[in-house]
């Protein structure tokens, strides 16, 4: 028996908005839990992200599937009325908007726990909810730079964004977790916790490596693009079809296996320019010249196949048109409307398969309504 619907009883209603929040929903809608999204009468702006999917988004039914959507305007007295009476019946609040947003409203954590003594309240905010953080708007790639994100991802020449939503999906992966953490205690307390998190507190831990390079090692790693700062050799290397391979040697027993049955020259094992792991970095420019010579003899499948053979750490360096097509991607048919939507599942796996069904907007309004003015 694997995971199957862990979380089946937890009610979870999300204020959610772009990609942050609604992918914390979608990794609990995952496990279990009834997801219903609230949604401002227009809809998520994600909805808009593309049209790719009979002309709505496909990277909202990737974020969004396994949810149920209700329409609210919390500036109308009865919608307002409405969601608290969901909140009291709720086990988890999920928000992503602008901080103070929700309290101003009288929907602090505190306030709600008088009449829900178990519920968690999770907040994700950009910069955090004190002093000027609050006044500052947040989107991914920003917070990539104000981070520093940037600064070591790149070319020497050109800093550079991580190419897919890296904050926005560290964060709803952090916040989902840190749920789990919180319904874990509540087990033990009965009592529920307000817990915030901001995306750039998940990225300044993320860049430890570099703070910590910075403070005690002299300066920050630099930007070297496919190469790596301390390792070598470590980078793409060119094949004859006009194909690349990503190589990663991390000792020296591998040198001495790449030497003997790649590069076919065992004089280079104890070569005083690339013995070692220094000698090879201080060397890697011609390292690289002598690499290239060789695999540019084989084509790009040639050549990975020996690497294979050699259990030499490599890597296609691939497309997305590539990825699309690999052989060990998993994935997985959702449902939007009319269409059916091929996405990559989700990494872990359930008994019964990742959630499917992405809902249209304002879809349950009317049944959720109904089910929540009863009580």
């Amino acid at each position: 028996m694997g995971l199957h619907k862990e979380l089946d009883g937890i009610l979870v209603v999300s204020l959610e908005q772009a990609v942050a929040a609604p992918y914390c929903g979608l990794l609990l809608a995952d496990a279990g839990a009834r997801v219903i999204k609230v949604e401002r009468p227009e809809g998520d702006f994600a909805r808009g992200y593309d049209n790719g999917a009979g002309g709505q988004s496909t990277i909202f039914a990737w974020l969004n599937r396994g949810k149920e959507s209700i329409c609210l305007d919390l500036n109308i007295e009865e919608d307002a009325a409405l969601l608290i009476k969901m909140l009291a019946r709720a086990d988890v609040m999920v928000s992503n908007l602008a901080p103070g947003a929700l309290e101003r409203r009288g929907f602090s954590g505190d306030l709600l726990r008088k009449t829900n003594p178990g519920l968690i309240t999770c907040a994700v905010t950009g910069y955090g909810s004190k002093g000027d953080a609050v006044r500052k708007k947040a989107y991914d790639t920003l917070v990539q730079a104000e981070s520093g994100i940037c600064s070591v991802t790149g070319t020497p020449e050109h800093p550079s964004r991580v190419g897919v939503s890296l904050t926005d999906l560290s964060t709803g992966l952090t916040a989902f977790s840190a749920i789990l953490r919180a319904l874990h205690q509540r087990h033990r307390t009965g009592v529920g916790i307000d817990l915030e998190l901001s995306m750039f507190d998940v990225m300044a831990d993320w860049m430890n490596m570099a703070i910590l390079s910075y403070r005690y090692y002299g300066d920050a790693p630099p930007r070297s693009g496919l190469t790596h700062s301390f390792v070598a050799p470590y980078g793409a290397f060119d094949t004859k079809d006009g194909k690349q391979i990503m190589l990663s040697i991390q000792n020296n027993r591998e040198w001495a296996i790449f030497c003997q049955e790649i590069l076919q020259d065992e004089a280079l094992i104890k070569s005083p320019d690339y013995q070692n792991n220094t000698d090879r970095v201080e060397n890697k420019a011609a390292l690289a010249a002598l690499i290239n010579a060789v695999f540019m003899t084989f084509t790009k499948e040639e050549m990975l196949a020996k690497l294979e053979d050699a259990r030499i750490a490599c890597a296609s360096l691939n497309s997305v048109a590539e990825m699309s097509d690999h052989p060990f991607l998993r994935n997985r048919s959702v449902e939007f409307a009319d269409m059916q939507i091929k996405i990559a599942d989700l990494p872990v796996q359930t008994d019964t398969g990742s959630v499917t069904i992405v809902p249209a907007l304002g879809q349950h309004t009317a049944s959720l309504r109904d089910e929540f003015s009863q009580r």
